[in-house]
């Protein structure tokens, strides 16, 4: 039995999620669920909180929203008091309509479009984090426009690769995010912005990476940006109000994973930061953290009913579910790999090893490879673990599938957060062509 989840089961010996039996929640809400621990997710952010207060350090913890994005979602951690960050208009939207303050928010993306950066200017998004020459010119354009000026972090790729998918390596020199800081790219950008009365300069920004396990990266990055800073300040004058490092901790998705409690990221960061500072005789800046997986990750379950298998001998069995790479494409596109439990009887002893695999018509749709579990029949429902960061995210209506119902779990009490579409709603956009017309 997985051992995270040991604490989860109830007399009846089934898995619970925030203190409601899985079961209970498959048959009120259906297959497939995606169901979210809220307290989990607030323990989370509380204890970076608690990082940062220890050592008397200003910061903001800002969720990387991209991880899940919901009015839900925003709403749970305003009520947190942290920060969050965008990457599109959408997201922003989502953010407004959630009644979050827009002075709490940042706003991230390589190519941000005109009415993006519009609707940020004019909703009173606190600061912009641009990404590009080109996004200074569109963004004076708005400022311009709109009689108004905005605080920005200037993204800047470090040269630091972590180890992770290369897919999600985002630091590295060649990378399609930042200014390169060896071409002087950077430096150019500082002077035009500092030149830009419409633009108020806090800092800098750097992300090197998702699921990373090791704090080296994170203590390298740290010291790149303090040392751009000092850089900054002797050539430009520039004080650096806001060293903003990014996140990607990394998080436990099977036995075999052995990441470090995120809280130890945040505390190698600040050690860094600050003796980094001393040593080139800086003020501290605020130290900015962006969290996404790390918050929503383990917080998160998908729930699947068990359909069809097919039996091969001298093969793992395929065990079909109701769902698949519409609702999680994680393993279809990074071959991320997940642990899956049998959720009316997590402890019962595994008598076969198989491929959990989706209903959608692609060889390629499997959930999860190699799972131990007991013989797996239809009808049973099926726990994913830790699927909170990435998978409604970036869920699809591939093949014409509607997407799943989320659901919110705290303190026993389940709600309803996200409707399951229905097949009415997959062409709710569509319009008749005209053959007529042509």
């Amino acid at each position: 039995m997985n051992g995270q989840i040991a604490d989860q089961i109830n007399e009846q010996g089934h898995l619970t999620i925030g203190g409601v039996d899985s079961l209970t929640l498959a048959q009120e809400y259906g297959t497939p669920l995606v169901v979210y621990d809220v307290g989990q997710i607030r323990k989370q952010i509380r204890s970076f909180k608690q990082v940062f207060e220890k050592y008397h350090q200003p910061y903001e913890v800002s969720y990387a929203s991209k991880a899940f994005a919901t009015v839900a979602m925003y709403q749970l951690i305003a009520s947190e008091g942290i920060h969050c960050d965008v990457v599109s208009g959408g997201e922003l939207v989502t953010a407004l309509k959630a009644g979050f303050p827009m002075a709490k928010v940042s706003f991230h993306g390589n190519n941000k479009s005109y009415e993006e950066l519009t609707l940020a200017v004019k909703s009173g998004v606190g600061t912009i984090i641009v990404d590009n020459f080109y996004e200074i010119q569109l963004l004076d354009q708005v400022l311009k426009e709109q009689a108004a000026q905005a605080q920005i972090l200037l993204r800047i790729s470090p040269g630091i690769s972590a180890h992770t998918n290369e897919y999600i390596q985002t630091g590295q020199v060649d990378s399609k995010f930042g200014f390169d800081l060896a071409s002087g790219q950077a430096d150019q950008a500082l002077k035009q912005c500092l030149a830009n009365p419409r633009l108020q300069v806090l800092g800098l920004h750097a992300h090197i990476g998702s699921q990373i396990f090791d704090v080296r990266g994170f203590e390298g990055a740290s010291r790149k940006l303090v040392e751009v800073a000092k850089h900054w300040k002797d050539a430009f004058a520039f004080d650096c109000q806001v060293l903003n490092v990014g996140g990607g901790f990394g998080i436990k998705y099977t036995s075999q994973d052995t990441p470090l409690a995120p809280a130890e990221f945040v505390k190698a960061i600040i050690k860094t930061v600050k003796s980094s500072c001393q040593a080139n005789g800086l003020a501290i800046p605020e130290i900015w953290i962006e969290p996404g997986r790390s918050i929503v990750g383990p917080a998160g379950y998908n729930l699947y009913t068990v359909g069809s298998r097919k039996d091969l001998p001298g093969y793992e069995p395929f065990v079909a579910v109701d769902g698949g790479m519409g609702d999680n494409i994680r393993p279809a596109l990074y071959r991320a790999e997940y642990e899956v439990v049998l959720a009316n009887d997590p402890r019962k002893a595994a008598s076969e090893s198989v491929r959990i695999v989706g209903k959608y018509c692609e060889s390629g749709d499997i959930l999860a490879w190699h799972q131990q579990l007991p013989h797996l029949v239809p009808g049973q429902v099926l726990a994913m673990l830790d699927t909170g960061a990435y998978g409604y995210s970036m869920a699809s209506n591939y093949n014409r599938n509607p997407r799943p119902a989320v659901v919110f779990v705290e303190n026993g009490h389940a709600q309803l957060v996200v409707k399951r579409e229905s097949w009415e709603d997959l062409t709710s956009l569509d319009l008749p062509y005209d053959q007529n017309k042509q």
